[in-house]
């Protein structure tokens, strides 16, 4: 019986049309900065549009300012739900090497006095018993007080 019970609870969410959630990069905090190395962090919000909650058991992704690609392969483990129809920020600290792309980052931050385009893809794993990667794309633009803001 409850089996039954639960295969009846199970078919009706997958019944359910899912919706990806929507990521979005809402800003880049430089910690610390040498020739060699960058640290930044990255602040990211998760949306759920679907009807039922999300568990998220980390995310891979890259991350592009303009045509530059700042991070290529990134990956967090970070585990966390996202309630129904709603949404969820959390920070990725990441380590990086610009020097090769410090003249054009530098070029497109001069030229961009009000905002800069981004564009952040990849995937989150869902679920731990059936887990299941759902690919992502959004792109937006980060205004410059939103951009390489320096910690104290």
């Amino acid at each position: 019986m409850t089996f039954l019970a639960g295969t009846a609870a199970s078919t009706s969410w997958a019944d359910e049309v899912f919706q990806p959630p929507v990521v979005e990069l809402t800003q880049v905090d430089l910690s610390k900065a040498d020739l060699l190395k960058q640290d930044l962090v990255l602040h990211f919000r998760i949306s759920n549009p679907n009807e039922s909650k999300l568990s998220v058991y980390g995310l891979a992704y890259k991350v592009h300012l303009g045509d530059i690609e700042l991070v290529s392969d990134g990956e967090s483990r970070q585990s966390f739900t996202v309630s129904a129809r709603s949404h969820q920020e959390f920070e990725v600290p990441v380590t990086t090497n610009l020097w090769r792309r410090l003249k054009p980052l530098v070029k497109l931050l001069k030229k961009a006095e009000d905002s800069i385009p981004y564009r952040v893809s990849g995937e989150i794993k869902t679920g731990r018993l059936f887990g299941r990667k759902v690919p992502f794309f959004h792109s937006g633009e980060l205004t410059n007080g939103e951009m390489l803001a320096s910690n104290p």
